[in-house]
């Protein structure tokens, strides 16, 4: 980060000091801050008791902001006990992922790709390591969790990066949490591997605030297992097409690591004044291992062709990554005579490393030998924005707010390669694929070399000015704001040639919004209207040139590329459930412009299309398309005390979604948007036994995803998980839980092509079918109040 940038995070952080002089000033005044310091405060702390011991079964809460949110606090996941952010979020509406079996990285709002869903935390935008600007949840422990968010629509006082709506993740500070509790235990997994899973946290009184303090450890393991069977065609061009066998692969995968996050706050609040600073960390330790072996049978299993056997190739893949995902913000409000005013300032940083390698012995050929390839990849993102807001009253029940967004953003991306190639025809005659591996063989790699594209800059600046009315008046609640966002970037990067290139542009985007809320007896109506964005892929913005990228076809990236914009709008109803219940019903709807699209790339003397490396053609991808994405989304928690059960909650919620977009190959969905995604379930408290149990079931739909060269469709079993558990007093809870008990796979079918000439003509490279599972998994988990 430059000085000037350092300079000018000082200077807001002395301003949100300076806003919070006036609360610091009332507390060396007088001994009232001994306790909170306000009833609000009162209401928000819960005691480590209240959340190591459940007494009641938590539910769905209902917002009282205008726009469409629902809330679901730590009461609503904890007892099936997620290990990650992403596993906590199966449980609420319309979010589905398209991860490996028992992991849960990429959400995807509405079922769409995860660079169209904002992912805040504390409110807040995070960076990560994938080119889509998304962020993988599965890096945030749920034990940190307060809260959960599922914004349906937008509001001036947010970016504008939530097509398909957004989730805040907001984490505990020592406003949440009176007391501390220690959380322990381990997972089994269905090798019989174990993992140790634990925690500290502690929030109470400090200097006349309140502090709150976070660890927590997590053993991370999936051990799956792949098979593959490939064919040379396809039953659309073939009735016969199985006969076409061309190899099998087996496959192993194990993901192994351990996550390691903190997180820590010290905040104050008067009448008139709030201070508060926030942080938090994430280390990941993760090892990604494969094993493949590849035959020329469909069930035999034997020594390497080269022999006599079946053995085509024998594959080892290894991937040693680590990430530190980190952020701090300041925040501060304060009530004077001309309104409230809100000052939040906020660095955030990902940084990763990985090293690859890959090591492949082909025994297909009269002279066998091993290929090898090691890649290094460093990504840093780093994310210095600031907020500066003010509110003030223009009429009875009407509000007015304007302000104003900055945002630095600066990622580095170092990629190196090295290769190796190896004669082993002398030293294969005796292999044994259950006891060799192609590490046994392999020698030094080659100097190492920048992988194409893979060395650059990209600096990308913001800046935002935002203003909206909120009305509140008897049973109607209303927001109507704008958002003006202008945005720049620039890429500095290193050709395939390692020659420099570089490139720069600008846009901007108008964002309205208007949510209201209106109130009837036991139920409400909510409607939004919004316009949104999504900014480009960073891997598709600097101008260089990729050969055999998409199939034999070389890419070309448009660092021209413009924000895909959309139109949307919300229609819900929800209703009172006796105490604590919700029912509700949400239609979207959203229509998106720009939309990314590939393009062939003519050359402007000839107006031929270019021919590429191989002659299959340079694509480029353009602001080309449009499309139109539509749901209906179901929720509901209550309780069955009307039936004589009060001790009995129930919940479940369903989404049933579409799109449509069009591409060279005609009309689809947008790609890998599942069909549709439920989850049900019910939980069960036993107080005269001081003990609970309960179960949980998920499903979701087909997905299918059409790019150049290559189309898949991935469906997924069904998720049961179950909990029992036993509290023993006030401060101490033990809980079993297991997940994935139905063995779900995820089963995914490939068709692969060549070119897009060829995928038109329905030519098929390739037809495979994959299948991959990982067991069930178990674990016990206690947790101590004190």
């Amino acid at each position: 980060m430059t000085r000037s940038r350092l300079a000018l995070t000082s200077c807001s952080l002395a301003l949100a000091v300076g806003l919070a002089a006036p609360a610091l000033a009332q507390t060396t005044a007088g001994p009232a801050v001994a306790t909170p310091a306000s009833e609000s405060e009162d209401e928000q702390i819960r005691t480590a008791r209240e959340i190591v011991v459940q007494a009641d079964i938590g539910f769905r809460n209902r917002s009282e902001e205008a726009e469409p949110v629902l809330v679901y606090d730590e009461e609503y996941f904890q007892r099936f006990e997620p290990l990650t952010a992403g596993d906590a979020l199966k449980r609420v509406p319309s979010v589905t992922f398209l991860s490996d079996v028992i992991e849960s990285d990429g959400a995807r709002l509405r079922g769409l790709d995860p660079g169209y869903t904002q992912i805040l935390i504390n409110g807040e935008r995070v960076p990560g390591g994938n080119a889509d600007r998304s962020f993988f949840l599965d890096r945030i422990p749920a034990e940190l969790i307060q809260q959960v968010e599922i914004v349906r629509s937008s509001s001036a006082r947010r970016t504008g990066d939530a097509v398909a709506g957004s989730l805040n993740i907001v984490l505990r500070d020592g406003f949440s949490l009176d007391g501390g509790y220690v959380r322990g235990g381990a997972l089994l997994f269905d090798d019989g591997e174990v993992k140790p899973s634990g925690g500290f946290y502690y929030g109470g009184a400090l200097a006349g605030g309140r502090v709150l303090i976070g660890a927590n450890v997590q053993g991370r393991y999936n051990p799956k297992i792949k098979s593959s069977f490939r064919y040379g065609d396809s039953p659309e061009n073939d009735p016969d097409f199985l006969d076409e066998f061309d190899n099998r692969e087996d496959q192993t995968d194990t993901r192994d690591g351990t996550d390691y996050a903190f997180n820590a706050s010290w905040g104050i609040e008067t009448d008139t004044t709030e201070f508060e600073i926030l942080g938090n960390f994430v280390h990941t330790d993760r090892t990604e291992s494969e094993r493949s072996f590849e035959y020329d049978d469909e069930t035999a299993v034997s020594g390497s062709v080269f022999a006599g056997g079946n053995l085509l190739t024998d594959n080892f893949n290894e991937n040693l990554i680590k990430q530190d995902t980190w952020s701090i913000s300041a925040r501060a409000e304060h009530e004077w005579s001309l309104g409230e005013t809100a000052l939040r300032a906020t660095f955030a940083r990902f940084d990763g490393n990985e090293d690859e390698v890959e090591y492949e012995i082909d025994f297909d050929n009269d002279e066998p030998e091993l290929e090898g390839e090691r890649l290094l990849t460093d990504v840093v993102d780093d994310e210095l924005s600031f907020q500066l807001e003010h509110e003030f009253e223009i009429a009875d029940d009407v509000e007015f707010v304007i302000g104003g967004f900055l945002q630095f953003k600066e990622r580095d991306s170092n990629l190196t390669v090295a290769e190796q190639e190896i004669d082993l025809a002398a030293s294969t005659h005796g292999w044994d694929q259950f006891r060799d591996n192609p590490l046994d063989v392999a020698g030094p790699f080659d100097p190492f070399e920048n992988v194409p594209g893979g060395v650059n800059t990209i600096t990308e600046d913001r800046s935002d000015l935002f203003a909206l009315v909120e009305v509140e008046r008897d049973d109607l609640k209303a927001e109507l704001g704008i958002r003006w966002e202008n945005t720049s970037v620039k890429i500095d990067a290193l050709d395939a040639s390692d020659q420099p290139v570089s490139s720069a542009s600008e846009y901007d985007a108008f964002l309205p919004s208007a949510s209201l809320k209106y109130e009837i007896g036991r139920g409400r109506i909510t409607a939004s209207v919004a316009r949104t964005l999504r900014r480009p892929r960073l891997d598709y913005l600097a101008p260089i040139t990729l050969e055999e990228e998409l199939g034999d076809s070389d890419f070309l990236g448009n660092p021209a590329l413009a924000a895909e914009t959309a139109w949307g709008g919300d229609l819900g109803y929800e209703h009172r459930i006796g105490r604590d219940g919700v029912i509700g019903v949400n239609l979207f709807y959203r229509d998106v412009s720009n939309l990314v699209e590939f393009a062939r790339v003519i050359d402007p003397v000839s107006g031929l299309p270019l021919p590429g490396s191989e002659g299959e053609g340079v694509f480029q991808p353009r602001n080309v398309g449009s499309g139109e994405v539509y749901g209906i989304e179901f929720d509901a928690s209550f309780s069955l005390a009307f039936a004589g059960l009060p001790d009995t909650g129930v919940f479940g919620n369903l989404a049933l979604l579409d799109s449509k977009t069009t591409d060279d190959l005609g009309q689809r969905r947008f790609n890998s948007q599942s069909e549709s995604v439920y989850n049900f379930g019910v939980i069960h408290n036993i107080p005269q036994w001081g003990a609970a149990f309960g179960a949980t079931y998920r499903k979701q739909g087909a997905a299918f995803e059409r790019v150049i060269a290559e189309e898949v469709t991935t469906t997924y079993g069904a998720d049961l998980e179950v909990f029992v558990e036993k509290r023993f007093g006030k401060s101490f809870t033990i809980r079993a839980v297991g997940s994935n008990l139905l063995d779900a796979t995820k089963d995914e079918v490939f068709n692969k092509f060549d070119n897009l000439d060829d995928q038109i003509d329905r030519e098929f490279d390739e037809y495979e079918l994959e299948s991959e599972r990982a067991g069930p998994v178990f674990q016990i988990i206690a947790r101590y109040a004190f």
